[in-house]
């Protein structure tokens, strides 16, 4: 076991470590222009890109003290047709805890969530403003049955992004998902998720940002409506674009087992290079 003092060193120098790798990184970062940083939140973008990001919810209602949950997304998104259809690909990894055992401890199950995909037709694809529609499948490919819901789902997403303006980004993501086959023993599910996001620059690629989605659980009647405000940045090294991002996210309104509060953030990283 390690000891205090040298537990307190530990953490020390790994902040020293982090503080350094973030400096540096910051500092091989190159100038970038408007439009790629309106391009950088773009989630229709035609631009190869590869995202982390992070759900932290240490805090739910109508659920013991104990309970939390961390899912860690990867996603890939790519282009095809000039623009005009881009595929994205999601997969989840979650760890969870709804309960204790017999000692009053806390118990967790870690492991593969849910994955799912998407193909947008950008029926308007411009560099100020891009709408598209399309299909939505999430596969039930949880390692274990309380990481997911052990059921095909199908429905549609559609997205809005408009950058008329270098100082603010706006849109919306909407999806609609419903179980059609899977497990019989588990419930059907039928889930709308709404995602307005709003985007201020501030300056040298820092900006400030709002994008936390609201569920609602229209199987059940339950529903999730956080409100959040969070700051990102955005920089340039060779052809890759970072964005990098932490979002504190609060409930307002809630039912059923929900989460109260949690911290959004991530790391997109967009391919430049292969730009059409």
């Amino acid at each position: 076991m390690v000891n205090a003092p040298n537990s307190q060193l530990m953490k020390k120098v790994s902040f020293v470590i982090i503080i350094f790798f973030f400096t540096s990184f910051v500092m091989m970062a190159q100038k970038i222009s408007d439009d790629a940083l309106k391009e950088a939140n773009n989630p229709l973008a035609d631009i190869i890109a590869v995202n982390f990001q992070n759900y932290y919810k240490p805090r739910f209602s109508e659920a013991p003290a104990q309970s939390y949950e961390n899912t860690f997304w990867v996603r890939y998104a790519q282009p095809f047709a000039k623009g005009r259809l881009l595929m994205r690909a999601s997969v989840p990894l979650t760890t969870k805890s709804f309960g204790s055992d017999s000692m009053g401890i806390p118990t967790s199950n870690s492991g593969l969530g849910d994955a799912n995909i998407f193909v947008s037709y950008n029926f308007i694809s411009k560099a100020d403003k891009t709408i598209g529609v399309g299909p939505l499948l999430v596969a039930p490919t949880a390692s274990e049955s309380g990481l997911g819901d052990s059921k095909w789902q199908a429905g549609l997403a559609f997205v809005v992004y408009i950058a008329k303006s270098s100082s603010f980004q706006f849109g919306g993501l909407v999806t609609w998902q419903a179980s059609f086959s899977g497990d019989t023993d588990k419930p059907n599910t039928n889930t709308m998720a709404i995602q307005p996001f709003l985007f201020w620059q501030l300056g040298k690629g820092t900006y400030l940002r709002t994008a936390s989605i609201w569920i609602f659980d229209i199987e059940n009647g339950n529903y999730f409506v956080p409100f959040s405000l969070g700051i990102g940045k955005v920089v340039k090294v060779n052809n890759t674009v970072f964005n990098l991002f932490i979002e504190p996210q609060y409930s307002i309104l809630h039912k059923g087992t929900m989460p109260q509060f949690q911290i959004y953030t991530g790391i997109n990283m967009q391919f430049m290079k292969n730009k059409n």
